[in-house]
């Protein structure tokens, strides 16, 4: 269903209303009752878990934002001139800060027509979508509340080229099978004349790597166990967040971070939204997050097996982060 808002936003919800809420019985009752536990990172981003983001991205710890910024300022015009894209498709959109370095260069460039982001949070599209309106008059701005890993909307007829950008480094919270479907269904979406710009972190030496997710202001802490909080809230569970720390770890053969919650003591945790009674041991961990680091020969080589080759591949000045720039063969 589309809704179009005051000023040339149009909102086209391809969620069932009840998506999220069934999404998260589901995810939390396959996750509780595994051995060992996990949750899915997807549900830290309610409006506090979001807030909280939005400061670990300002700690001195959490490079990945500013060296992602550094690429993207140092680049776009390059982006611009290499795509030609008339279409600007972001997924997992969120607040839209750093695309606006790229619809200026598409702008420059003279090609800009549309920003299409996608996203689960219709309130997070409506508020980027209102103030990037109010930034580039003339810009169309066509947001879909949707599941990004479900694929991409059908082009319009005057849709392309389209550049549909990945940032962040967000691939690297889904394990390699769930990345390779990813990739291959964004493949399956686009044409030949289209591009993918992919955000992914780097790795480097453990230390520097933990520190990012486990930053001495105790605010990464805090978004770990928000998800708790999400749980509480939404299923009724009664989590006690002091009965349980935060772990950041580096997995050296997985390559990747991994968050955790320790119960600091034997529990029992009732989630009356499942009709549920978690017991965790003293020092259980759940696992919360993956976040894998990158190396150049990797990501090329998912890129690949998905029917994508690497033009560009940019990094920042210390090496930390990188861009790719993908078209489909």
């Amino acid at each position: 269903m589309s809704m179009h808002l005051p000023g040339g936003l149009s909102i086209d919800r391809r969620l069932p209303a009840d998506f999220l809420a069934s999404s998260l019985r589901a995810d939390a009752l396959r996750g509780l009752t595994a051995d060992p536990k996990w949750l899915p990172p997807k549900w830290f981003y309610d409006q506090r878990g979001s807030e909280l983001f939005e400061q670990i991205t300002l700690l001195p710890e959490y490079y990945p934002t500013r060296a992602e910024r550094e690429i993207l300022t140092e680049r776009a015009g390059e982006i611009a001139a290499a795509t030609a894209a008339r279409t600007l498709i972001e997924l997992g959109s969120g607040s839209s800060t750093k695309t606006r370095l790229l619809l200026d260069a598409l702008r420059e460039r003279g090609t800009l027509s549309t920003y299409l982001p996608i996203d689960v949070s219709e309130s997070a599209l409506a508020g980027s979508g209102q103030a990037l309106l109010a930034g580039y008059p003339g810009l169309t701005v066509q947001a879909v509340v949707g599941d990004f890993e479900h694929g991409l909307p059908e082009p319009a007829d005057d849709a392309g080229p389209r550049l549909v950008i990945f940032l962040g480094g967000t691939i690297g919270n889904l394990p390699p099978d769930e990345r390779a479907r990813f990739l291959a269904g964004l493949r399956a979406g686009l044409g030949p004349q289209d591009s993918l710009l992919l955000g992914t972190d780097l790795v480097k030496d453990p230390a520097t790597l933990v520190a990012a997710y486990d930053d001495s202001a105790g605010v990464t802490a805090q978004f770990n166990k928000n998800v708790l909080s999400v749980l509480n809230r939404e299923l009724a569970a009664d989590f006690d967040l002091t009965a349980f720390e935060h772990v950041a770890r580096w997995d050296p053969d997985e390559e990747w971070i991994e968050m955790r919650l320790r119960s600091v003591a034997a529990q029992t945790v009732k989630v009356p939204g499942l009709d549920l009674a978690v017991t965790f041991a003293p020092g259980e961990e759940m696992r919360t997050e993956i976040s894998a680091k990158f190396r150049r020969e990797v990501v090329e080589t998912e890129l690949a097996a998905a029917g994508f080759e690497l033009r560009e591949w940019w990094t920042d000045s210390q090496s930390r982060f990188a861009l790719s720039l993908a078209k489909p063969v």
